[in-house]
């Protein structure tokens, strides 16, 4: 098999989870400082302080990246260290950071692909209300001007928000993100807000993107609806179709009356992007039902059903293979979602911007033999060529992760990355995965066993 020219070839990260320099060159707190410094949020109390010490080991990753052949990088920015407080002026030293960062990657070929929110709010506008709180968007409309302003004449491919989802019912609703805060209403506020400032900011930055973790959604028919429509289609409808969808509407009554969307919000919201990212790691199987304890993470990249707000769900397990998060294994879901968006929305340009798998590597003589994650992520890629075959506009690709790094409430204990990060020392090991992509890479996606 092989792909269209131009496809890119890339790997992600995201800035607290590898860059570390929490507290250097003006960096102000965000909320993940605050949330994994706060005792039993985080496994073992782990932090992003240090991460994979990105910030000061960028060139020496550049040059990783150049030898593995990638074509974009994918990597977010850090608001607090553009914004310490939030707002107000830009702090040049971070400013300058990401120009060092994206001219390197210019001097090697590397297209890079920068996201301007991977969930670091900083921590003063959460004490304003964070991301429920209608102004929490116009701020962020305002950093993104700042960035497009000082970094835009060498960026083509702007990401706003990475997984809004995430942002909105993991961090407000069922707390296993930061903030921590539990409560259904202000999730919701805040999934309406993280659109709204994506729209903002897209208004600025013509061609700009969105990337949202999208899953097909199986089992009983009401339960598969109403997960379905709170998961994929309260994100996908306004930004592709200009409206919520009526039915989560109706479903969401109980937990809102709706007054924070306000006359306009949804044209701004509806904005033309230039592509959609999806993000893609398992399926949800769900049937209804009050859910219980032994349910709370099978198969679902979160606590269970508390970050869904008005569904009485219980989410269950198909039997598949699992990652080391848990996760059932299901490329042939990739090749659903990418169909479903290709069939049933209005043409975009469509990336898979993150894709990739957790397993227990170890450090042997010889290297790191991951060949669980090599089959992980061939099993992907052909749904990814499934996909194109089938008609699918799909431009691009980018493994999670480059590297090991925070893994968000699971700290340091699982690894991602195509590169093993030995966090005593920060030296790097690309594992048997990395040197696989290398040469699909070289090959332009024919896969060797």
């Amino acid at each position: 098999m092989s792909f269209p020219d131009g496809f890119v070839w890339g790997a992600a990260t995201a800035a607290y989870q590898v860059e570390g320099a929490a507290r250097t060159d003006g960096r102000g707190p965000s909320i993940w400082d605050t949330f994994s410094g706060t005792p039993g949020k985080v496994h073992a109390g782990h932090t992003g302080e240090f991460a994979a010490d990105h910030y000061r080991r960028f060139r020496e990753d550049v040059a990783m990246m150049a030898d593995l052949g990638l074509t974009g990088y994918r990597f977010s920015i850090a608001w607090p260290r553009i914004q310490p407080g939030g707002t107000g002026p830009a702090n040049q030293a971070g400013l300058d950071f990401y120009a060092r960062l994206i001219d390197a990657l210019l001097e090697h070929g590397i297209e890079p692909w920068p996201t301007l929110y991977h969930w670091d709010l900083p921590q003063s506008l959460e004490d304003s209300g964070g991301w429920p709180a209608r102004d929490t968007a116009y701020r962020f409309a305002d950093y993104a001007a700042l960035v497009a302003g000082a970094l835009g004449d060498r960026v083509s491919r702007w990401t706003t928000l990475n997984e809004p989802w995430c942002s909105a019912f993991l961090g407000y609703a069922s707390g296993e993100h930061a903030p921590g805060r539990a409560d259904g209403e202000a999730a919701v506020r805040a999934a309406h807000h993280l659109l709204l400032g994506h729209g903002l900011a897209a208004a600025q930055l013509p061609g700009a993107g969105l990337t949202l973790n999208l899953y097909p959604v199986h089992g009983e028919p009401d339960a598969a609806r109403r997960v379905d429509g709170l998961q994929n289609r309260l994100f996908l409808d306004p930004v592709l179709r200009g409206g919520y969808p009526a039915d989560v509407l109706a479903d969401l009554a109980a937990v809102t009356d709706f007054r924070h969307v306000r006359d306009g919000d949804l044209a701004v919201i509806g904005t033309p992007i230039g592509f959609l990212g999806v993000n893609y790691y398992t399926a949800h199987t769900v049937s209804s039902g009050t859910p219980d304890a032994a349910i709370a993470a099978s198969g679902v990249p979160s606590s269970g059903a508390a970050a869904f707000p008005g569904q009485p769900v219980r989410f269950g397990s198909r039997g598949l293979p699992v990652t080391d998060m848990g996760w059932e294994i299901d490329p042939g879901g990739l090749a659903e979602v990418l169909t479903r968006l290709h069939k049933e929305y209005p043409a975009v340009p469509l990336y898979v911007t993150e894709n990739g798998a957790a397993f227990a590597d170890e450090v042997a003589a010889s290297g790191v033999h991951d060949d669980d994650r090599i089959a992980y992520l061939a099993g992907h890629l052909s749904a990814c060529q499934q996909a194109i075959e089938a008609g699918v506009d799909l431009r691009g690709y980018f493994a999670w992760s480059l590297m090991d790094n925070f893994e968000w409430s699971f700290g340091y204990s699982k690894r991602f990355g195509l590169v093993y990060v030995d966090y005593a020392s920060q030296r790097r090991i690309p594992k048997d995965s990395a040197r696989w992509y290398a040469a699909v890479i070289r090959s332009r996606g024919v896969m060797a066993g």
